[in-house]
């Protein structure tokens, strides 16, 4: 069975979201909701995680979590696992809650925060659970906007810094920014791959330093292994001699996981050529 490539990295940032098991309910009363986010509160401390956003719905849950220590792993495990011992307990049943991995995206916050931290307490608006987001209690959406008082695990300065350095006027301009959001598109639009989203300097960061080692996991789907990656046209456009060349031939292969017959083509040389550099390099190593 396939599974999602997961980038992990300290201070890296994630819209994270897991889903009830057949699409059944995670939360059936107020009691679920209130000792999720109990849970919640003693995970985020455990594992030095940061929240900036959350909203909890009917058969799932979304977060905008950063992580200082590159543990969204093992934040999760223990966020789902404990929440299910809990849940099985007290409506007295077994097996699994959530329907198999949880989903994490990773969001370059330089040009997304504000939209992934809006789609987020969107979501009952969009569901038709509420016609405004300070209907729904159970998100992040009213402490940020100075409706309520702010948990001690949630953090809003970082959402509202960036819009005034005025509390109150940063208030009023992200009540505003979430209102002008409600007849807008999804952010998750420009998504690629279903993993990163961010802007093309940031996705090709993310491959360049992140995704290392993933390209030759056959359990991770294709698309994923290599999103980011450099086009053949940029690889190939400062070439000086034919040893930078054949290097680059054995880089686009081996790291970017371009197929020998494709490399060929754009190089102008014989398949069976570029095989022989390409076998000529591991035969050195």
């Amino acid at each position: 069975m396939a599974r999602p490539l997961r980038i992990e990295f300290a201070g890296a940032l994630y819209h994270v979201t897991s889903r009830g098991n057949v699409r059944q309910k995670i939360f059936l009363n107020d009691s679920d909701r209130i000792g999720f986010l109990k849970n919640l509160a003693y995970c985020l401390s455990l594992h030095n995680a940061i929240l900036h956003a959350y909203c909890l719905m009917g058969n799932h849950y979304h977060l905008l979590v950063e992580t200082p220590d590159a543990n969204l792993s093992a934040f999760m495990r223990d966020i789902n696992g404990n929440y299910t011992q809990g849940f099985n307990y007290h409506h007295r049943r077994v097996g699994h809650l959530f329907q198999g991995r949880y989903k994490a995206f990773v969001i370059d916050r330089d040009s997304y925060l504000f939209e992934v931290a809006r789609y987020i307490v969107l979501n009952p608006v969009r569901a038709k659970f509420v016609k405004h987001p300070r209907d729904w209690k159970w998100s992040s959406y009213n402490a940020t906007a100075g409706h309520t008082k702010i948990p001690e695990w949630l953090t809003v300065n970082w959402v509202l810094d960036t819009f005034s350095k005025d509390h109150n006027e940063a208030q009023r301009q992200y009540r505003q920014h979430v209102k002008n959001g409600i007849d807008a598109g999804s952010p998750f639009d420009d998504m690629r791959e279903g993993v990163i989203l961010g802007d093309e300097e940031f996705i090709f960061w993310i491959w360049e330093t992140r995704t290392k080692g993933s390209e030759k996991n056959k359990e991770i789907p294709r698309n994923q292994r290599i999103v980011g990656r450099p086009t053949l046209e940029k690889l190939f456009e400062d070439i000086q001699t034919l040893e930078d060349r054949n290097a680059i031939i054995c880089f686009a292969h081996d790291r970017c996981g371009y197929p020998l017959s494709m490399i060929a083509k754009h190089v102008k040389l014989d398949a069976s050529t570029v095989g022989k550099i390409a076998r000529r390099k591991y035969n050195q190593e």
